[in-house]
């Protein structure tokens, strides 16, 4: 067993048995629902499906980051176990939460010295940081030491995909990602937005596609022409998704019938009430390893 533990937060969005599984430890972020408070405690405290019809029926939804204080009691009852700790965090192109970490880590250093604290940017979100963390999670069980897995996810994270698509502007409306007029337009004509994350980790509007099935088909074409080897890319797929599970699958069916040698089925979770509150339902997002993003 590894002398040192795998962190993240719950933004990765994984199921708990999934967590709990890979011995992949994680912190809450929170958020708010009409006014009433809640930890992202991965659908423990309310339901997805509550949280989103809720969104659908005109909630308001508010989150907030890990602070350092909460960081600091997470990771203190690691170190004084004896454990070194490796923690991968949201990406700072959407959250503050890496500097707060680093916060924390920085601290913690001075207090226990003998002890060594990683805080990684994973440039990514919701399932896609979390293949990216079952990675980690197989890496450390074949034997990597703490200090080689710290370097393989500064050199690897770039290389994880992660394309979305939305069939609902309405959220992106309100958080200002694009104009009411847009939106209204875009509603009438049935355009789906095609969006990926950036080398910053930045989520970057890429291609304004009109209709579901078009949408669809054009994501996975994404997952072609980047993926590792191409059609013969045989690595995990994930998929994430917001109230939408007939869309995630249909992506899915078509991914496994494009990438014979994928290794298993494509993995659907949901994504989480923290990057829900911002996406809303009808979001359905994609995760492969490929070549390096770039800008």
């Amino acid at each position: 067993m590894a002398n040192y533990v795998l962190s993240c937060c719950s933004t990765a969005d994984l199921t708990r048995t999934h967590f709990e599984t890979r011995d992949i430890q994680y912190i809450c972020f929170h958020f708010e629902l009409d006014g009433k408070q809640y930890s992202d405690d991965l659908g423990k405290s309310i339901s997805y499906k509550d949280f989103y019809d809720a969104m659908a029926n005109g909630a308001e939804t508010r989150t907030s980051q890990v602070n350092v204080e909460e960081f600091t009691q997470y990771f203190t009852k690691f170190l004084d176990e004896g454990k070194d700790i490796l923690h991968v965090s949201l990406s700072s192109g959407i959250s503050g939460v890496f500097n707060s970490a680093s916060v924390a880590a920085e601290e913690l250093r001075e207090k226990y010295p003998e002890r060594k604290i990683y805080i990684i940017d994973s440039l990514g979100a919701s399932s896609g940081y979390g293949l990216l963390m079952d990675k980690l999670a197989d890496l450390r069980d074949g034997g990597m030491d703490i200090d080689t897995l710290n370097k393989w996810a500064l050199d690897n994270r770039l290389k994880l995909h992660h394309w979305f698509f939305s069939t609902d502007l309405t959220f992106y409306v309100k958080g200002g990602r694009i104009s009411k007029a847009a939106g209204w337009f875009g509603t009438v004509l049935s355009i789906c937005p095609l969006l990926n994350m950036d080398n910053l980790g930045r989520l970057i509007p890429r291609f304004k596609i009109r209709g579901k099935s078009a949408v669809i088909r054009e994501i996975v074409n994404k997952m072609v022409e980047f993926a590792d080897d191409g059609k013969n890319y045989s690595g995990k797929c994930y998929i994430s998704q917001s109230a939408c599970q007939d869309d995630a699958r249909e992506v899915a069916e078509l991914v496994e019938k494009a990438f014979p040698k994928l290794n298993g089925k494509v993995q659907i979770n949901n994504i989480g009430t923290t990057i829900g509150s911002h996406t809303g339902p009808g979001t359905v997002a994609l995760f492969f390893w490929g070549n390096e993003r770039t800008n």
